[in-house]
C-alpha cells in the first residue's frame, strides 16, 4: 500500500495523538507525514508540545489542559484534506566514507551472506542514494531507506561488540550512521568523518527527515585528513540538490 486517502487518528495515552498514513516504508507515505509535520511546525496550535515523525506516522504530543483532542484532530484533518505540501526542500548530503580496514570490519561477513564480492558490496553501497526516514533509538541516529535488495541481509542473531562513533552500517534492509558507540546487530561497512550528531554544535544534527544521503568512498589517508578537519569544526559533508 503506498498511501491512504484519510489517515487513521490513534490515541497514545491521554496527551498524544498518532496520525497514521499507511503501514509500509514508502516514500509517498513519508512525504505525507513530513508535509503534515512541516505544516504544524509552521503554524502550531497552542498546546502542541512536540511532533515526532516516523516512517508512516506523525505522533503529536499536546497539553490536554490547553489543546483538546477534538480540536487537534480537526486541525489535522483540515491540513491533510488541503493536500499540504512540504514547507522546505530536502537536501542531498554526500558523506565521505572509508571502507578500508579497520573501518569496514564486517564487509567480509556481508559479502559471504549476500553472495557478493567485498568489492561489489562497497560499490553497491556507495552507488546508492538513501532516504532519511526518521530519527530514533539514539541521539541523531537516522534510519536510511533505499538499501538495494542485494545488500538486504538480516541483522545478527545477537549483538556484536560496540562499534565506533560514525560507523556506517546496514542491517535488516536499512542503512544507518552511528552517532555514539554501542553494541549492535547491524553490520559495519565503513566509517565517515562527518559527525551527524554533535551536541555542542548548532544545529546538533544537520540532516533532516526527507533528506537524501550518498556515501563517497575515500582512502584511509583522506579519511584521517577529513577527520582532523571535522574536529576543528569544519564540516566535511557536502550538500546539493536531491535526485
Amino acid at each position: 500500500m503506498s498511501a491512504v486517502a484519510e489517515p487513521r487518528l490513534l490515541d497514545a495515552g491521554e496527551a498524544a495523538l498518532v496520525v497514521e498514513f499507511g503501514s509500509t516504508v514508502d516514500p509517498a507515505i513519508s512525504d505525507r507525514v513530513l508535509a503534515l509535520d512541516d505544516a504544524l511546525g509552521a503554524d502550531p496550535p497552542e498546546g502542541l508540545r512536540e511532533r515526532v515523525p516516523t516512517y508512516r506516522s506523525l505522533m503529536l504530543h499536546y497539553d490536554p489542559l490547553v489543546l483538546d483532542r477534538a480540536t487537534l484532530a480537526e486541525r489535522v484533518r483540515a491540513l491533510v484534506s488541503g493536500a499540504t505540501a512540504r514547507a522546505s526542500s530536502p537536501t542531498l548530503w554526500t558523506l565521505p566514507c572509508c571502507y578500508a580496514s579497520p573501518h569496514g570490519e564486517d564487509i567480509a561477513q556481508v559479502a559471504e551472506r549476500s553472495g557478493l564480492s567485498p568489492e561489489a558490496v562497497v560499490s553497491t553501497h556507495s552507488a546508492t542514494t538513501f532516504r532519511v526516514y526518521m530519527y530514533g533509538f539514539a541521539p541523531g541516529f537516522a534510519y536510511l531507506g533505499g538499501l538495494p535488495e542485494a545488500l538486504a541481509v538480516p541483522r545478527r542473531a545477537s549483538p556484536r561488540p560496540p562499534h565506533p562513533r560514525n560507523a556506517v552500517m546496514i542491517g535488516g534492509g536499512l542503512a544507518a550512521v552511528a552517532t555514539v558507540p554501542m553494541p549492535t546487530g547491524w553490520y559495519v561497512l565503513g566509517a565517515t568523518p562527518a559527525r551527524l550528531y554533535a551536541p555542542e554544535r548548532d544545529p546538533s544534527f544537520f540532516v533532516a527527515a526527507g533528506d537524501q544521503i550518498r556515501f563517497e568512498p575515500v582512502d584511509s589517508a583522506t579519511f584521517d585528513a577529513l577527520t582532523a578537519r571535522e574536529a576543528t569544526g569544519e564540516p566535511v559533508a557536502r550538500r546539493g540538490e536531491p535526485h
